[in-house]
């Protein structure tokens, strides 16, 4: 036996002396070749030393030395490997052996080392073992089952016994999810892998940091996108390039990633992966998980609604400003298509919208130059709108001729916009000293309430009366509370410093022609109407209104 035990150490090999079944032992009966199954796992909660591979290797040995018609064929031990999945190297390896008939028998120490899946468990005892005349011991339950054994008793126990055992790595997961969930709320990263343009803190792995030469790499795309390259364009210049794209920078970096929804050929940028950087909201300081949830013994995520995702807000340095995120998330919400062979979107496109039936105008190039009209017209003719039609040069002059006539104007709104700053300022002044009034007003009202308590203990005050104090002071910390709250919301709210689309067009002095990049920096959308009105709603048109409106009250 001592050349069966050395092999075990190595976990494979057989064990000198091997005994075919129907071959007499030295007692003159059969021994039956007998497997010994050993599986060690955290995840499943096996932090005791009775469960260390060590100590199940000793007892099954001589449990197997004390029966007289078993004989140790060898040893099969899965390290670190979980209960709920029987995907392991050296169950696999046994299965195997039983398949080539080498195996008679499988001893486990109890039958939470086979598995905690209850399922497959009860399948591999009461099904697959006694269809292939395999005995199967596990000793500290107390089960010995023949092939042909019928015994109902027996096997309702095993079934309860597995029921139980599955309970362990379900409770595990529970508080392991629990603990991420945790971590996620208060902001803190969890993941493997940080997202490109990231890297995880030297200091605090739950922290991320910007990787300069990837974070480069993401404004750059940001910015392609904005002067109007497709996001098809994007990927093929970065190839073009030889710019590593996210899963093959992370590899250079030695790290160990394995993009899952990459394909095993696909070594570049592409489409999708451009859009899942133009979309993370990660690039602007934002914590964004829980996206997806991994079932207990299931490989695959599933993925969450976005109401269920954790996002929490600034923690950590951005890398996009939030005007650009907010830009860029408008232009793909505007589903533009990129055409042409310059790989280039349409100066207007995305922007142009009917007047009255409120359909995506389309572009048609014909005799004469390039024209809008209306998408429903262009579809389902006259009946449903009409044709709205207007020319690329006509509409490029009527933008250019407006943004210009806003330019000439930006100076005085600028003055204007200074003046109603300083009013809130001046609004505002006195918030924190109203603050800290009410604060010591809630300290005073609690120092109240620990008063009856000490009265009520001293026996001063009766049960009744201190309850009634107790309430009365509780309500009016509450409603101190209520205020202070709503003057810090209130505090929040007024924000100065962002009219800094004043700052742009002031900044330009004038413009004598239009690209994608002023579009989409100026306007939010161009409505066409049939009567050759065209209203431009411009990014800047809510701040613009209510400046004009407090002017106007003003004067």
């Amino acid at each position: 036996m001592e050349t069966g035990e050395n092999m075990a150490d190595h976990g494979h090999g057989k064990a000198e002396g091997y005994i075919r079944e129907g071959e007499s032992g030295k007692r003159g009966h059969f021994r039956l070749n007998t497997a010994l199954y050993i599986r060690l796992s955290r995840e499943d909660g096996d932090r005791a030393e009775s469960l260390s591979v060590a100590n199940q290797r000793i007892l099954l040995t001589e449990f197997v030395r004390s029966q007289s018609d078993l004989y140790l064929y060898d040893i099969y031990i899965d390290d670190g490997w979980s209960g709920v999945s029987f995907e392991r190297p050296g169950f696999q390896r046994m299965l195997k052996d039983i398949e080539n008939k080498k195996i008679q028998c499988v001893a486990v120490k109890d039958l939470s080392r086979l598995g905690r899946n209850m399922p497959k468990v009860s399948e591999y005892i009461n099904e697959y073992f006694p269809g292939r005349r395999v005995r199967f011991i596990s000793v500290n339950d107390g089960i010995d089952r023949q092939y042909y054994d019928i015994d109902t008793g027996e096997e309702m126990m095993i079934d309860v016994k597995n029921m139980f055992n599955g309970f362990y790595p379900k409770d595990i997961s529970k508080k392991v999810r629990s603990t991420f969930r945790a971590k996620q709320e208060r902001g803190q990263f969890i993941g493997a892998f940080a997202s490109f343009g990231y890297q995880k803190s030297e200091s605090d792995h739950n922290r991320l940091a910007v990787d300069e030469y990837a974070a480069g790499i993401v404004r750059r795309i940001f910015g392609m996108y904005l002067d109007g390259l497709g996001q098809n364009t994007i990927a093929r210049m970065l190839n073009e390039e030889g710019i590593p794209c996210p899963s093959e920078y992370k590899k250079s970096c030695g790290l160990n990633y394995h993009n899952g929804n990459r394909l095993a050929a696909t070594s570049y940028w592409t489409y999708s992966t451009v859009r899942r950087i133009l979309r993370n909201e990660i690039y602007v300081g934002n914590m964004v998980q829980n996206r997806s949830f991994r079932q207990i013994c299931k490989k695959n995520a599933l993925s969450l609604p976005k109401e269920k995702w954790i996002i929490v807000e600034n923690t950590h340095q951005p890398i996009i400003d939030r005007d650009t995120w907010k830009r860029v998330q408008n232009l793909l919400k505007q589903n533009t298509r990129q055409t042409g062979l310059s790989g280039s979107i349409h100066m207007f496109a995305g922007f142009l919208k009917c007047g009255d039936c409120g359909r995506a105008m389309v572009k048609i190039r014909r005799k004469g130059g390039t024209f809008f009209n209306c998408g429903s017209y262009n579809r389902c003719g006259k009946k449903v709108c009409s044709i709205h039609n207007i020319t690329e040069q006509e509409l490029e002059k009527i933008v250019l001729g407006d943004l210009n006539l806003i330019i000439r104007s930006a100076k005085n709104m600028s003055r204007m916009i200074g003046e109603e700053k300083e009013k809130q300022r001046m609004e505002h002044a006195g918030a924190p000293e109203e603050v800290l009034k009410y604060q010591m007003e809630a300290e005073r009202f609690a120092r109240k309430k620990e008063q009856a308590y000490e009265d009520y203990s001293d026996h001063i005050i009766t049960r009744e009366d201190y309850l009634r104090y107790k309430e009365k002071y509780e309500a009016r910390i509450e409603a101190v509370q209520a205020r202070i709250a709503l003057m810090r919301q209130s505090e929040e709210a007024w924000t100065p410093g962002e009219e800094a689309w004043t700052d742009h067009l002031l900044g330009r002095g004038g413009l004598d022609c239009l690209d994608r990049k002023i579009v989409v920096e100026m306007v939010s959308m161009i409505y066409v109407y049939e009567d050759n009105r065209i209203k431009i709603v411009y990014n800047f048109s809510d701040e613009l209104e209510t400046l004009l409106i407090g002017s106007a009250q003003n004067s």
